[in-house]
């Protein structure tokens, strides 16, 4: 069996793209399980760009077979796309969740529902020792409300108004997200890419 790790400690991600490379045979672990320590500074310009330095980083530094990554964010049309790759830190750095919902509420002040449109993008990337890359991008369109609703979830998910649902990420139940969330779409994309190996 192969074992893959995770450029995260995220035990929620583990868990969720671990259930997936089980049925190719992999076990995942983290990558301070892995013995990775330090920080990877994320500095490209686009999702696809930062999980990649984090999936590379990783097999450098701990000589993985196979090592994961993925990168997350929401995008807001009437933002020009931010806050983008910089979603974690939005509202500066050390902010917080609350922080950052705040300053987006502010960025958006006197933008109509219609115009209030967003995207939600996970970028997933498998590299292997021999040189094979997937790079798999899950999108969920919706948009911004205009106040917090829910109290599942964390992030922008109170805010994130999902278009099918008509309710926000924090509104609905884990089984509920799960399936619908950007994170799912980028898994899907990555089994259907790993089946065809």
């Amino acid at each position: 069996m192969k074992k893959a790790v995770l450029a995260s400690g995220n035990a929620h991600k583990v868990h969720e793209i671990g259930i997936i490379l089980r049925d190719f045979d992999i076990t995942l672990e983290t990558m301070k399980d892995a013995g990775f320590e330090g920080d990877i500074e994320e500095n490209g310009t686009t999702f696809e760009e930062n999980s990649l330095i984090k999936a590379e980083a990783v097999m450098r530094a701990i000589g993985a077979e196979v090592t994961l990554a993925d990168d997350s964010g929401l995008e807001v049309d009437a933002l020009n796309g931010a806050p983008g790759v910089y979603s974690a830190r939005y509202a500066g750095e050390g902010c917080n969740y609350e922080d950052n919902n705040d300053k987006l509420l502010e960025a958006l002040t006197d933008v109509p529902y219609e115009k209030r449109t967003a995207t939600f993008v996970t970028v997933i990337t498998y590299l292997t020792a021999s040189g094979e890359k997937i790079v798999a991008r899950g999108e969920v369109k919706g948009h911004i409300g205009f106040e917090r609703k829910g109290g599942n979830g964390f992030g922008y998910d109170p805010l994130f108004i999902v278009d099918d649902m008509d309710k926000t990420y924090a509104e609905m139940n884990d089984e509920e997200k799960s399936s619908l969330s950007h994170r799912a779409e980028a898994l899907k994309i990555l089994k259907l890419e790993l089946a065809k190996r």
